[in-house]
Parts: structure tokens; sequence; C-alpha cells
């Protein structure tokens, strides 16, 4: 019984650093109280001081030290469904991927799946395979920014002269306490800048209000880089203050006062982790605010507008019941955070998020070598050609200390080319062609004066391209891009249909002297509904011809069933019959000679009408030419206001 109380007494102590978040100081005291306890009398009490101690551990990411105080968490309390799960995550966080898939499906066998499970196991399934086809990124580490303790949440602020914030446990910062929560002094914020000659210079602490006693790190900054957003954690010896977000505004020297930035009423919720994005409008930040989905979630706040003030989730395709944490943005808009509840190499892995028009979100992750099986976060950018900056992950090292790595991925160049021309192959200036891709990107290009665009694209990507202009109908193509690493352009080319005279519809074909369609029609009749598709509210004059052989009564009648075959195809196929005209014309509209036939028979002098009496000037072989020109379908636009109110 004394032994009893002597531990009660201990493990009270413990359990109030827990609470307080004080969990390196938990840490040791639990392991105290742990070796004291007897295994045999007190062995459900030894299982929860084990379990405690390994939570402390898992939080302060000394995997190996978790791992096993979970194990003897285990052999003490078979029985506790977290103690498993957990297990695994850690085994997973480790590199221990055989071990961890054989816990995650243990607690299946037991427990039944969760998401965090599932995630997990199929984390450790495709780990090897992401180690063995790694990226193009060149990953190292970046010593001029790393200093003796944690190094983290680098964020660039100037992206052309060169400055970059980060935070840092330095000995050197402010406070003379080591922190309890921690075992290091209070994280501090740090600047580090390009000389002269453009080499970075060791980092320097931050003056101005942003720095205190407390703990004070992932610094953000609004577009006009005058608001500096950062996390703090006040403590309070009365009780746990949750972190916070303070703002800062940049005088001329330093930055000014720090104020608290109220994102709701709550203040036992934690808030921390701020990112602005590059338009300005939202504070992205995290929390485990009721109303997410488990752990600590990403959500969002207006900064202006008649909205502002209003919070929202960012959903479950970006939030897990795990931790999703560190936004950050490229100034393109792409999100990037990190997160232990997808599926990922273990710890925390980084994935880059891009919002379609719909408020969709598309997910990546980043692979390896940015993501390891340890904890990954925190990536910022230059604006640059090339994916260049950094990011922190607490990688090879046993002490679980962050440390900041470069990156760089020299740039791919994947292109989409091509050239807008009308059907007679002219090209169109000023036309927009539009290129929207299913993971969200979305690009205008205008053009140029020989009808030619290009622009940049990404790997393994769909797109639906839509060209148009003034003056002609729409045109759609869809294609993918192919997903390997390497330099590729792809060609699509577009021919768009005059609103104002007649389109030739090319390759349609007939039974001799009849008006029955040809099997070889098929694919020309299939393009102009494509066209009709892509152009929903035009109505048009479908128009038959003949050449000159046999009476016009006959030849007339012959066009107007011929242009009847071709729009009942079109009706057959989903195309609106009130929005066909057939018109037979017999060879009372011979054609007018364009370019591109006086190109292909230079005999035929540009504008003339291929009439019966041009062709009795010529030989029996140029009238059979002229007579294939003559018999032709062709449509106009009639209308473009089909089915509009």
């Amino acid at each position: 019984m004394i032994l009893f109380s002597c531990n009660t007494a201990k493990l009270s102590t413990a359990d109030q650093q827990f609470d307080r978040g004080e969990y390196f100081a938990a840490a040791a005291t639990y392991r105290k109280v742990y070796n004291k306890t007897s295994s045999t009398k007190e062995r459900k009490l030894k299982g929860e001081i084990a379990l405690k101690a390994a939570t402390c551990f898992d939080k302060l990411n000394m995997t190996a030290r978790a791992i096993s105080s979970y194990q003897n968490a285990l052999r003490y309390n078979p029985s506790d469904s977290t103690i498993l799960l957990d297990l695994a995550r850690n085994q997973h966080k480790d590199g221990k991927y055989r071990d961890a898939e054989k816990n995650y499906l243990a607690y299946q066998s037991k427990f039944g799946e969760n998401e965090l499970s599932k995630n997990g196991l199929q984390g450790v399934r495709i780990a090897t395979e992401m180690k063995e086809n790694k990226t193009r990124f060149i990953v190292k580490r970046a010593d001029f920014l790393n200093q003796r303790r944690a190094d983290f949440s680098p964020m660039i602020f100037n992206k052309d002269e060169g400055i970059i914030y980060t935070t840092s446990s330095n000995d050197k910062n402010l406070g003379s306490d080591k922190s309890d929560i921690t075992g290091t002094k209070p994280s501090n914020i740090w600047v580090s800048k390009k000389n002269e000659k453009g080499v970075w210079q060791k980092p320097e602490l931050v003056e101005g209000d942003a720095n205190s006693e407390f703990d004070e790190g992932t610094p953000a900054f609004s577009p006009d880089g005058n608001t500096m957003y950062f996390t703090r954690a006040r403590k309070s010896p009365e009780s746990p203050v949750a972190p916070e977000i303070f703002t800062a505004t940049r005088g001329e020297a330093q930055w000014g006062s720090a104020k608290r930035f109220e994102i709701t009423k709550d203040t036992l919720s934690l808030y921390a982790h701020p990112a602005v994005s590059p338009d300005g409008l939202y504070l992205y930040f995290v929390s485990d605010m009721p109303g997410g989905y488990g752990g600590k979630d990403i959500w969002r706040v207006t900064l202006s507008g008649d909205n502002k003030g209003i919070v929202d989730n960012l959903g479950d395709r970006i939030n897990t019941p795990g931790d999703e944490m560190f936004p950050t943005f490229k100034q393109d808009g792409t999100l990037y955070f990190s997160s232990n509840g997808h599926p990922g190499m273990g710890g925390l892995d980084i994935f880059s998020a891009r919002e379609d028009e719909w408020g969709f979100w598309h997910i990546e992750n980043m692979g390896f070598p940015i993501n390891s099986n340890a904890d990954d976060f925190g990536m910022t950018f230059f604006d640059k050609e090339e994916d260049e900056g950094f990011f922190a992950s607490n990688r090879n090292d046993g002490r679980g200390f962050d440390h900041i790595y470069s990156f760089l991925r020299p740039s791919i160049k994947v292109l989409i080319k091509g050239q807008v021309v009308d059907h007679d192959d002219e090209p169109i200036p000023n036309a927009i062609v539009r290129v929207v891709g299913r993971d969200g990107s979305n690009h205008k290009i205008i053009t140029r004066n020989d009808g030619t665009f290009d622009t940049k694209i990404d790997r393994g990507t769909h797109y639906v391209m839509m060209a148009g202009a003034k003056g002609f109908l729409n045109d759609k193509e869809e294609f993918r891009s192919d997903p390997e690493e390497e330099d590729a352009t792809y060609e699509v080319n577009f021919r768009l249909a005059s609103i104002s005279k007649p389109v030739l519809v090319e390759n349609i074909f007939y039974d001799f002297d009849k008006a029955t369609l040809r099997p070889e029609s098929e694919a020309a009749l299939n393009e102009l509904i494509e066209i009709l598709n892509n152009n929903p509210t035009v109505k048009i004059e479908l128009s038959a011809h003949t050449d000159k052989v046999g009476s016009e009564e006959y030849n007339q009648k012959l066009s107007q069933r011929r242009a009847k075959s071709v729009t009942d195809y079109l009706t057959a196929h989903g195309i609106d019959t009130d929005r066909l005209v057939p018109v037979g014309y017999g060879m009372s509209r011979p054609k007018v000679v364009d370019k591109k036939i006086n190109e292909r028979y230079p005999f035929l002098p540009l504008e003339q009408s291929l009439t019966p009496e041009f062709m009795e000037t010529l030989n029996d072989e140029q009238i059979e030419i002229i007579n294939q020109i003559n018999r032709r379908t062709e449509f106009q636009v009639r209308g473009l206001d089909f089915d509009l109110e």
C-alpha cells in the first residue's frame, strides 16, 4: 500500500503535466512511475501509465520510444482498441512497414476497419513503391538555415530579393527556461537574408513584438507583405492555454505590436499554422474546434468583403480523422498541407491540393523524396519556373528534431500547341482557346496572327479544350497528357465553321444516282454531330448539290433526297429536327473556287463560279474534276437562338 500511495502521488503530477500539454516533462515522470509500478500487483495501472508515456513520446516525435511504450501498453492492456492502431501508425512512421502492416491488420481483425486503419494500410503498401518510383525532386538539407535544435516552418517572405522566415527552438531564443512541452527553449521566429552577393546569411532572431518568452512560429504574410500572421502558445500556471493566431504589422525597422486574431469566441480549441491565400481573400488555419472530421483540421476564414469572418471547414476531401496541418500556398493558388490521415509513407506527408471551379479539391501525394517515413511539412516556394523552395522534416533525427531542407524540381516542358483555322484552312487570329484540366487547372489562350497557340500543361492530366472566335462556331477536343516525367509537346488543331458562309462537309458519299448514304460517310457525319453538340443553340440549313449531268428537275429532287438523308441521320443520333432544314439545290448553285481549291487545281481561277458555261472551255478530265467539286454536301448557319427563351 505504501508503494501504491507513492505511485499515485507521482502519477497525479504526471497527469497534471500531461493535461497542461507539458509532454516532455510528463514523459519523464511517467517513465519513473512506470519503473516503480508492480507488473503483477498493478498490471492494469502499469499498462495505463505505459500508454500515457507512449502518447507523450508520440507527440514529441520520439518515434522509437513511442513504439516501445505502445508495445508495453499492449502487453498489459491487450483489449484497448487505440493501442494497436497507434502502434501501427508509429511503426509506419519509423519505416517498419511490415510490422505496421501486421498491426493494422490485427487492429482491423479485432476492432473492424476505420478510415485511419484503411488509409494507413494503403500507405504502408504503397510506401515501398513510392521510394522505388521517386519523383524528380532534388532534396538537400539546408544547413545555412538549421541551428542546434528544431528548425521548421520556413516561409519565403520576399520571393525576389530573398528573405526567409523560419521557426526555431534555438538556445538564443527569448526566455530563460526550457519548455516542459518540448524539452527545449520555446520556439521563436527567425529570419535569414541574402547579402549583396546573393549569399544566404545566418538566421537572426526577428526583432519586435512577434517574439516573446512563449512559443511562436509558423509565420505567414499578407500579399502586400505588411501583415504577419503567426502562432503563439501562451502559458498559464492556472490552466492550459490553447495555441492562438496573432498578427503583427510591419514598421520601418521591425514588426510592431502583436495582437490576437480572433476567429471565433471558442477559447478552448487551438488555432494555429496560418496561411494567407495568394489573393488575400482567405486565412487558412488549423484547429481542433467542434465541427471537424477528427484530430486537427484545416479551416479558412474570409478576410474581407461582405462575408468577412465566415469560417468554413475545407471538407472531407482535405480533412480526415487524422491530423491535417501546416497549410501553405504556391503563388498559382495550389494549396500544400501535411497529413497523417491520408495514405502516405508515414508520419506527416505533404500533399498538394487544387480547388476547381465547382469547389472540388484534387489532392496528390508529393511522393519521395519530398516525403519520407518521418514528418514532412511546411512547403514554401520561390516564384520561379522550376518548383524550388524549402520544407521541414524530422527524417534521420532520433531526437525528433525538425530540420529545414531545400527542394528543386528541374522544370519539365510539357506543352500543348496547335493552330485554329477555318474550313478553308485559313488561320484565325485572336481566337480564344480554353484548356481545362481535371486537376482544376484552367488556361485561356489567344491565338497569334497566324492562328497558332501554345501553353504549358501538367503531366498525367485529362484536358478538355474549346476553341471559339467571333463569327465562327465553337470546336472541342479532349486528350490526356502522358504521366511520364519527361519533356513532351502535344499538338491539337481546331477547324472552326463559319457562321456567315456555307461550310463543306467533306467525305459524304452516296450510292450512285441515289440518296442512300454510304458507310464511309459516318466519320464525317459524326464530326458534324459533334459540331452541333458543341453549339447547342445553332440551327443550320443542310444543303446537297449535284453536277450538271441529268435534267434540272431530276437533280433538284435527287439533291433534296440526299439532304434529307443527312438530316435523318443527324436526328437519329440525337439532333433535334427543329434545328435542321434540308434543302436540295441540284446544279443551281455551282461551287465558287476558293484558295483551297485553287491550290489543289491551279487551272481553276480564284473566285470562278464552276458553271456549265465555264466548263465548255475545258477538256474532259478537267470537267470531271469540276463535277466532283460541284457534287457536295454543305451546311450553313441559319440561327443562333434555338431553345433560347
